[in-house]
């Protein structure tokens, strides 16, 4: 086994720039995980949004009428979609 000395003080700078490393990439994952979760919206946050029941939107889902991804037996659906949704069905009101 081979030993390596180092000074203190370059020990303690060495340090330093870790924790500050480890700090930004905590901050980009942060950051990611906010961005990639806002994208996307739950059966309920969709229900509220477009003011209609579990089984609407099940029939919805059913005609493909919305798109949506499924995660074992959760469901997903990017929010862009729901807004285009949104707009297809006012132009015809």
């Amino acid at each position: 086994m081979e030993i390596i000395g180092i000074e203190t003080a370059t020990y303690e700078k060495t340090l330093k720039e870790i924790e500050c490393f480890l700090d930004t990439v905590d901050e980009l994952i942060a950051a990611s995980s906010q961005q990639k979760t806002g994208e996307w919206l739950d059966n309920q946050d969709v229900c509220l949004i477009l003011k209609i029941s579990p089984r609407t939107l099940q029939n919805l889902r059913d005609t493909d009428q919305i798109s949506y991804s499924q995660i074992g037996r959760k469901i997903y659906y990017k929010k862009k979609d729901i807004q285009k949704f949104i707009e297809k069905h006012n132009r015809k009101l």
